[in-house]
């Protein structure tokens, strides 16, 4: 099936109630183990990359490998930049094939966000490519936050539905309590907050930082309009960790398929629970016309 722009995926996951998953993608084998896990649960997916997985080994072969095995696959498929941190970066992706960007100006002053993200924004959707924003900030676990300053990396209602109104993004990632990285205490979502957003702007809400969320959070924000989330940390933490144990149990083994695919195999089954636990299982057909619009634009 070819790859498909990001917003004809949210556009059905609004449409059901559900949430596409986004997967960090950084080797052929971490590509192969989210394409297989939508494959065996029939769902949608997002095949993301962020910069340092991007130049990890260029973008020429990452986008290779990915097209080569999307082209294969039987569901529809995105291909995202994470956390773009620049208008030359999206461009690139652009030219390389990946069918949705994001740019990340969230730490910028919101004149500079709106001004970056609109051009972006124009010269993207003239050639059919979905483009996602951020506002407010999403930090990272390790960051010292102080519980007084919190408030100030939330995400604001009122600038949110500004933001959208004047850049015209196709997906708007918010900031409502999650963390990239693994947790050193329990997520509290500000579900009041993503309630009042949701009220206040039209486009797919994407939630990041989904490792380590409870899975009844997860759910709740998406029945209040959290339409993509975002998992790498998970997937990470599942593959090497295989990896791991799997050489401390074999430590003459020099196979590299036995090695590689037994880690393979396990971030499968974790993209498959992450799936399930978004809803998008068995959410996989897109229609003829549906991929025709694409296709043709």
């Amino acid at each position: 099936m070819s790859l498909v722009p990001m917003t004809l995926l949210l556009k059905k996951a609004e449409e059901g109630n559900y949430a596409i998953g986004a997967f960090n993608i950084s080797n052929v084998e971490t590509i192969q183990a989210v394409i297989k896990a939508g494959e065996e649960e029939k769902s949608p997916l997002i095949l993301q990359a962020a910069r340092v997985e991007i130049e990890h080994g260029g973008i020429e072969c990452l986008t290779a490998m990915a097209k080569a095995l999307i082209d294969k696959a039987t569901i529809p498929i995105a291909l995202h930049l994470d956390h773009g941190d620049s208008f030359s970066l999206a461009m690139k992706c652009i030219r390389y094939g990946f069918t949705s960007v994001m740019f990340d100006g969230s730490t910028m002053p919101l004149e500079d966000n709106i001004s970056i993200t609109k051009k972006i924004v124009e010269a993207a959707k003239a050639v059919g490519v979905s483009v996602e924003a951020e506002l407010g900030q999403v930090g990272r676990t390790e960051d010292e936050i102080l519980e007084e300053d919190w408030e100030k990396f939330l995400t604001d209602p009122d600038v949110a539905a500004t933001f959208v109104q004047e850049t015209k993004v196709d997906a708007l990632a918010v900031s409502i309590g999650s963390l990239h990285g693994l947790y050193r205490f329990e997520p509290k979502l500000d579900f009041s907050r993503l309630k009042r957003i949701r009220e206040l702007i039209e486009v797919p809400i994407v939630l990041h930082g989904g490792t380590g969320i409870p899975d009844l959070d997860i759910k709740k924000a998406i029945s209040l309009g959290i339409r993509k989330v975002n998992f790498s940390t998970g997937l990470r933490a599942a593959y090497i960790g295989q990896l791991r144990d799997f050489l401390i149990e074999n430590r003459d083994e020099l196979n590299l398929q036995r090695v590689l695919g037994s880690a393979r195999q396990k971030m499968k089954e974790v993209v498959k629970e992450m799936i399930r636990l978004v809803g998008s299982d068995g959410k996989a057909d897109i229609s003829t016309s549906e991929r025709s619009i694409f296709e043709t634009a």
